[in-house]
């Protein structure tokens, strides 16, 4: 088989086997098809069964000089997973990946935006404009519910239980939960439904899809993108902000306000309780006032 034949049987593994995101396996993709690129530039004739160590040794070293150490370790993180599924299906018998280490990155707190920042991020947004009123429910959609952009996006009339006061969301590898969604938030989505939504032409694939653009279809991840970073300029707020961002403010806000680590993990959807705790590092007097409040020998 040709690495191309191995890839997609990777991919089919990915999405069948262990349900991983599109997002997920099109990341995975891109980094076997830099491979691929690399040995084919470097006129080095090798299959996924036969490349070695060496092989990939060398393609490391060649690529570090040009990604950051984050983006570095990702993509040996998803090399190690390709090989290792070859050897799940009896294709290989080692990894080649086996002694080839990752760099080592410090842990990287999330920026975040003051509750201030949040309303300046609103207020900025021209509601003159059709696009207004939908501008305005995403930002805060992403925000009141701490959302990743791509929850934002796939989110569907058919998910909003306003009566119960939550949304279902569908995050990685297809989980659902569900999040509690303030009267604030839920008259910004009637809004935008009821005022701009209602008067579109929707394409027929998209009907059930919250936010559209202005030809009737599912907004892009990158419009989302394009959105805030438009606000920030706007606002002359001094920091790389993204729809994370927001989703990273939600969580460090409800941490300040007194919220469990518990509920907010919940809430963001993590797998791990560990993920989770780096939000306890943007606030240690959080845990202060945790101890002073109620541990028995807090006097």
């Amino acid at each position: 088989m040709s690495w191309s034949s191995y890839i997609k049987s990777f991919q089919a593994y990915l999405k069948i086997e262990r349900g991983l995101s599109k997002n997920t396996v099109d990341n995975y993709t891109f980094d076997l098809e830099k491979l691929t690129l690399y040995l084919e530039n470097n006129a080095l004739s090798v299959s996924p069964i036969g490349i070695t160590e060496e092989n990939i040794q060398e393609f490391v070293y060649a690529i570090s000089k040009n990604v950051s150490a984050r983006s570095q370790a990702r993509l040996i993180s998803g090399l190690k997973s390709f090989f290792n599924y070859l050897i799940f299906e009896d294709y290989r018998t080692d990894n080649p990946m086996e002694l080839i280490e990752s760099p080592r990155l410090g842990r990287k707190l999330p920026d975040t935006l003051s509750v201030q920042d949040i309303d300046a991020l609103i207020n900025a947004i021209d509601l003159s404009k059709p696009e207004g009123e939908r501008n305005k429910a995403i930002i805060e959609t992403l925000y009141g519910c701490g959302l990743r952009v791509s929850e934002l996006v796939t989110l569907k009339i058919s998910d909003l239980f306003f009566d119960e006061g939550f949304i279902k969301i569908t995050g990685k590898g297809n989980k659902q939960r569900f999040v509690p969604i303030a009267p604030l938030t839920q008259r910004f989505i009637n809004n935008y439904k009821s005022g701009i939504r209602n008067h579109l032409q929707i394409n027929k694939k998209f009907e059930d899809t919250l936010f559209l653009n202005r030809r009737g279809n599912q907004l892009s991840r990158a419009m989302i993108f394009t959105i805030i970073k438009d606000l920030a300029v706007v606002t002359n707020i001094q920091k790389n902000i993204s729809p994370h961002t927001l989703r990273h403010s939600f969580a460090t806000h409800l941490l300040e306000n007194g919220a469990d680590l518990r509920s907010i993990q919940l809430m963001l959807g993590h797998e791990s309780i560990t993920t989770t705790e780096i939000y306890v590092h943007l606030d240690s007097s959080h845990l202060k006032k945790t101890i002073y409040s109620f541990h028995p020998r807090k006097a």
